[in-house]
């Protein structure tokens, strides 16, 4: 499949091994290939990025991510969800903290380790680079590009799609900055219904 990847794209697939390298990570994760993506200068997705503001936010990004790392990777939709039959995430993750210190539930922390070796994708990184492939076929395109891999993160549940829906980057609205104001509506949604 990364033959049919654009340079973009490869380029997005290697800085996103190269964001787990810098964060220790022991593999790469959809949040890398986003981070990657952020980076990213010139393309369709840089464009989309920046047209929804997503440059200037990077902090609150940021800052998202940390604290869906600190609740163990769950999702808001998750905390909600558990908070309605009456368990208090962060009333847990502050006694998990007490007792192991900060950062305890952070998959990331646990698994860090030290080398340089091969870091493999997870699942969910291997599902976004899937799907994106699903998305630009969906498109009628032949090549997989970085605008199709930000589709592919938007379309995937998880923390990285809610991060970026609570920053304004819904599947519809990145459609809409890659492909006009028309996109979304009537045959040209159709990469969403494929890509999940």
């Amino acid at each position: 499949m990364f033959e049919r990847f654009t340079r973009g794209a490869r380029s997005t697939v290697k800085g996103a091994v190269a964001q787990a390298e810098r964060a220790g990570a022991g593999s790469v994760t959809e949040e890398h290939l986003l981070l990657a993506l952020l980076e990213q200068e010139g393309g369709r997705a840089a464009f989309a990025v920046t047209a929804l503001g997503l440059h200037d936010r990077r902090a609150s990004l940021d800052a998202a991510f940390a604290e869906a790392r600190r609740r163990g990777g769950l999702t808001r939709a998750d905390t909600d969800a558990l908070a309605g039959i009456g368990i208090d995430l962060g009333a847990i993750v502050s006694r998990v903290e007490g007792a192991h210190g900060e950062g305890a539930l952070d998959a990331d922390r646990r698994s860090r380790r030290w080398w340089s070796g091969h870091r493999p994708f997870t699942p969910g990184a291997k599902t976004v680079l899937e799907n994106a492939l699903r998305v630009a076929l969906g498109r009628g395109d032949r090549f997989i590009g970085e605008e199709h891999l930000l589709l592919a993160l938007t379309a995937k549940p998880g923390v990285v799609a809610d991060v970026l829906a609570e920053h304004g980057a819904t599947y519809t609205a990145v459609q809409r900055a890659l492909y006009g104001p028309e996109a979304g509506r009537g045959g040209a949604g159709q990469g969403h219904a494929q890509a999940g």
